[in-house]
């Protein structure tokens, strides 16, 4: 198994640096608005619930909410009945609703970027090892929920 040091909340830290840098550096075509701000700020509110309440339903179930660590159980109830994972999810939500907000169209790279290196890095890997840990619950799971939306 890799070896995984850069753990996805600071791939979203990575990503935010970008998206503000880009805003003050690279910025491009601006397309500031009240709109937009609301907009944004409405994803990072939404993002940031999303984390909130997966965290919590992994504390709940008693496993490990490190990506491949202490993995003791299925976590397929309330919001992961939904999505496989809403706190990935959670994360695009907040740099999507930064780039909204800050207004600078090359911001706007930043989150499928993001979606690309934590789908590669950890979400397909996780998947994979998922399927080993549970062999009839995770491929029945994965029939019934997307990965995204």
């Amino acid at each position: 198994m890799v070896k995984r040091i850069i753990y996805p909340p600071i791939w979203l830290l990575f990503g935010l640096i970008a998206i503000f840098a880009s805003n003050e550096y690279f910025p491009g075509p601006r397309f500031l608005s009240l709109t937009w701000q609301i907009v944004g700020g409405i994803l990072i509110v939404i993002g940031l619930g999303l984390l909130v309440i997966a965290n919590g339903l992994f504390t709940r179930a008693g496993t490990g909410v490190i990506p491949f660590r202490n993995v003791s159980a299925l976590v397929t109830e309330g919001i992961y009945r939904y999505t496989r994972n809403p706190m990935y999810l959670g994360m695009l939500a907040v740099l999507l609703g930064c780039a909204l907000t800050v207004g600078a169209t090359f911001a706007l790279l930043v989150p499928p970027v993001f979606a690309v290196i934590i789908e590669l890095r950890f979400i397909r890997p996780e998947e994979a090892m998922l399927r080993e840990i549970f062999p009839q619950d995770y491929p029945a799971y994965c029939e019934r929920v997307r990965r995204w939306l």
